[in-house]
């Protein structure tokens, strides 16, 4: 009882902190959506850090080291890498976002393309990646709240009561709302991931030593990188393709214009890493549970840390780290809900339906498809059984296919065309959408071809595609310069 009462406690602090964050602002599409562009260095940390660390960082963390072993450090190092580039990427694109008021992620590309349906193609691409990873707060939240209240609330009702709660108070506050609960989120988890990595092996095995050399000897090779499967390539291939796709999810895109100014992303770009050092805790704990909780298989290794925890802890605490996990959910996806409203109100429903429709329009249909979108996703996680990993891959298979011409648009000369980039999307999709579906690898598209390039991430094959396709329909469809025309004319 006490863990379900803390679990509501914090339940409803998340809903009245998001409402009351509309702190008397007009909610016009500019502050719903990217908060006026006021938020300084801490707020676009935490808002940063509420949309990278959730419940794939308090679940599947931990699921992915009890069921992986050693390959599960690619997470550590993706999101390193992400903020090195993002320290030159970022300032150039609020620069131009702020230049000309733009609110979402297709905003940038439509107009640096000069192609509303270039904007349309990637609202769609990005609303198609974030229902996956909305299904993955969602399910998340399921197993936190289901588990850590011994059962009394079905993991079916958590799921609906999460939706209801993040629908409320995105459709009052939008963005102001999540970045708010960011900094609550962002407290509690640093708190509760830090402890259970440390008390975890230490209770159960003495030491992190003895806890690695206890799994070592009762599994040996599982703390290294296997010889074929998620080997040295696989790793490779996967933590460089997520790191390009890191900062191209519409969410974590649109928080970078809420910043003030540009110096905020350059001392973010210096902190962040050493953010990403919490994963080793949520990892020792995923290690823990590897020969105190054996037998848990697809997607059950998400729930190692809890059923853990519930040998190990007091029904109280075991509340504690509940509530924690609720808000690991319930701000990323509140995030999620204000930018795919956002992109289907303001890119797809302008960009394609109503171009003359005016903001305050836009703004009060982004609020109508909250709901909607809530809905959809709640749907896809009731009758869904993927692993928390699996649903956050394919996701960012997606939306890496728009950083090809993210990258071209950031020259000051860029020989990228509005057909190009539109041309290399589909194609890079496409193949997204044929491999997924079919579970297809680059090993059963290539069977004679070195163990080495057998491991390679599928994605990678659709990113290289993409370019292709970008460089060969570019080349064709460059616009001719007046030297060209009177060239033609001589002949």
């Amino acid at each position: 009882m006490s863990a379900l009462i803390l679990i509501a406690a914090v339940t409803l602090l998340a809903l009245v902190l998001g409402v009351r964050a509309r702190g008397g602002h007009d909610m016009n599409l500019e502050q719903w959506s990217v908060g006026g562009r006021s938020f300084g260095t801490v707020l676009v940390f935490l808002l940063m850090a509420g949309e990278i660390y959730t419940t794939f960082t308090f679940l599947g963390g931990s699921g992915f080291a009890y069921g992986k072993g050693a390959p599960v450090y690619y997470i550590l190092a993706y999101g390193t890498l992400a903020y090195i580039l993002s320290y030159w990427m970022l300032p150039p694109v609020w620069r131009f976002a702020k230049a000309h008021r733009l609110v979402s992620q297709p905003h940038f590309f439509a107009r640096k393309y000069q192609s509303p349906a270039l904007g349309v193609l990637v609202a769609i691409v990005g609303v198609t990646a974030l229902v996956p990873y909305l299904v993955l707060q969602l399910k998340g939240l399921g197993i936190i709240v289901s588990t850590a209240s011994y059962g009394a609330i079905p993991s079916t009702v958590a799921i609906w009561i999460g939706a209801i709660v993040v629908t409320a108070y995105v459709i009052v506050s939008g963005v102001r709302g999540c970045a708010w609960n960011s900094v609550v989120k962002d407290l509690m988890i640093l708190a509760v991931a830090i402890f259970l990595g440390i008390y975890l092996p230490i209770h159960h095995y003495g030491s992190l030593g003895e806890m690695f050399r206890a799994i070592d000897a009762a599994k040996p090779g599982f703390l290294t990188l296997p010889a074929r499967g998620q080997g040295v390539t696989w790793f490779q291939s996967t933590v460089l393709l997520t790191a390009l796709g890191f900062f191209m999810w519409p969410h974590t895109f649109g928080s970078v214009f809420t910043a003030k100014d540009e110096r905020i992303f350059r001392r973010n770009a210096a902190i962040l890493p050493l953010y990403q050092l919490i994963l080793l805790f949520v990892f020792f704990c995923g290690f823990a549970a590897v020969l105190k909780v054996p037998g848990l298989k697809g997607g059950d290794i998400d729930l190692s840390l809890f059923r853990l925890a519930l040998q190990t802890f007091d029904p109280w605490f075991i509340g504690v780290i509940g509530a924690a996990g609720v808000l690991t959910a319930l701000v990323p996806g509140s995030m999620i809900l204000t930018t795919a409203s956002t992109l289907l109100a303001n890119d797809v429903y302008r960009g394609a339906l109503a171009r003359n429709a005016d903001d305050a329009r836009v703004a009060r249909l982004a609020r109508m498809f909250v709901p909607v979108v809530a809905l959809v996703a709640v749907g896809f996680t009731l009758n869904g059984g993927t692993t928390i990993v699996a649903l956050l891959l394919m996701g960012y298979n997606f939306v890496t296919q728009l950083f090809p011409a993210l990258v071209c648009s950031l020259f000051a000369h860029n020989r990228a065309t509005k057909q190009g980039a539109f041309c290399g999307i589909v194609a890079g999709v496409a193949v997204v959408v044929v491999t997924t579906l079919l579970h297809v690898s680059v090993e059963q598209l290539i069977p004679f071809a070195p163990d080495a390039v057998k491991d390679i991430n599928i994605g990678f094959l659709a990113l290289g595609i993409n370019v292709v396709v970008l460089v060969a329909v570019s080349a064709v469809t460059q616009p001719r310069t007046r030297a060209d025309h009177e060239h033609a004319g001589a002949h």
